[in-house]
């Protein structure tokens, strides 16, 4: 079941957070634990445009890096694909606030939903606020 701003009804819980493999620096999304129920999110087809964008912009920053191009070029160029994954970061944690958070509260689990929301937060280390 969706809400009417397009997120599912299910919200994820913290559930086997501390064994998830976040740490590893060999993982991927598709190795990254599943904590919760999956959420169909109301902007789906805009966040892959965008992650489809940022893709691009990496290939083009490793063909910088393998023409030799100028140091500075190539930070300028690592600075916007962060901006735009943060960009990412920002819409996917709105999405989460009004749709799975705002639903945990008017259902009575608001508190643990809160604390998964902090945690990533803290995962992110304020990064997508800069």
């Amino acid at each position: 079941m969706t809400s009417n701003n397009g997120v599912s009804s299910g919200r994820g819980a913290a559930k086997g957070a501390d064994s998830c493999p976040d740490s590893d620096p060999m993982s991927t999304a598709a190795d990254a634990c599943e904590s919760g129920p999956p959420v169909v999110q109301p902007d789906k087809a805009r966040l892959l445009a965008r992650l489809n964008r940022v893709g691009g912009q990496v290939q083009g920053v490793a063909r910088m890096i393998e023409d030799d191009r100028y140091c500075i070029d190539v930070l300028t160029q690592l600075a916007a694909v962060k901006s735009a994954l943060n960009q990412v970061s920002m819409q996917l944690l709105e999405n989460h606030a009004r749709g799975c958070v705002s639903r945990a509260l008017s259902e009575g689990d608001g508190e643990a939903s809160i604390d998964e929301l902090l945690q990533v937060l803290r995962r992110l280390d304020g990064k997508a606020f800069n």
